[in-house]
């Protein structure tokens, strides 16, 4: 693409490293995600994508390198600042409270971002200024006629569901999804898939994913990771035959028409 027409990048690493003992997972990698789209990043497993969500969500200091979003230095900031700034993010484990409903953890995740700190724990009418927007988060991820059934009595794929909608309710501008699909069955992965759609409007969305179907569906670009370095980039009709990426990850079957 003509660089005078290249998409601005809403986050943009550099030479971003992370040494573990002398090992290091993350190796000079350089981003640009484009505002706007949707941006995979696979590999195969160690390849350092996981370590380097931690590094753009503040879970992890970067041993060199910078992160920018919109020109702010988000290297070594604590998560909470980051996701003040618009980064918001799923983990591969669910962590939610298993005996709230998830009305109540959206109601909570939107009070935490206003003035009531922690003061919301007082009185469930501080929560009730926020059940309208919850519900309306519930409604975008498809738990519609579930918000006040407890966490833990939720499907697999409906708690992801809640998750999302939990990183939506900080109403970022970059999304990061860790293996949103990791253990589904086929039909909550085509719920997820819609999911994701559904809830790219507006905003950019990063995700690690190892089911190449779903990449091939969503992404517009895709980064692929080995050793901790990023071994190519570009559409997925592209890299899918790059034969570095068949070597390393894909195997032979995705290299075929």
């Amino acid at each position: 693409m003509d660089a005078a027409v290249a998409p601005t990048p809403i986050l943009t690493v550099r030479s971003l490293v992370r040494e573990f003992r002398g090992f290091r997972a993350v190796d000079g990698v350089d981003l640009d995600i484009p505002e706007g789209g949707v941006h995979a990043l696979v590999g195969p497993n160690g390849a350092g994508k996981t370590t380097l969500f931690n590094l753009l969500t503040g879970f992890l200091k970067p041993t060199a390198g910078s992160v920018l979003l919109d020109r702010h230095e988000l290297a070594g900031r604590s998560p909470e600042r980051i996701a003040r700034l618009g980064v918001a993010r799923s983990f591969q484990i669910t962590s939610l409270f298993a005996a709230l409903t998830p009305r109540r953890h959206l109601e909570l995740a939107l009070a935490a971002r206003t003035g009531l700190g922690w003061r919301f724990w007082r009185s469930d009418r501080a929560l009730a200024r926020f059940a309208d927007r919850a519900d309306e988060l519930l409604g975008q991820v498809g738990l519609d006629g579930h918000g006040d059934v407890p966490a833990g009595a939720l499907t697999y794929g409906r708690k992801r569901a809640l998750e999302v909608a939990l990183a939506l309710a900080l109403d970022p501008k970059v999304l990061l999804l860790d293996e949103p699909t990791a253990g589904m069955g086929a039909e909550d992965v085509d719920r997820t898939v819609e999911l994701i759609r559904n809830v790219r409007a507006g905003r950019t969305v990063v995700l690690v994913e190892h089911n190449m179907n779903v990449v091939a569906s969503l992404a517009d670009r895709v980064t692929v990771l080995q050793h901790g370095k990023v071994l190519a980039e570009g559409p997925y009709a592209e890299i899918r035959h790059d034969p570095r990426v068949i070597a390393a990850y894909l195997g032979d079957s995705h290299a075929e028409s």
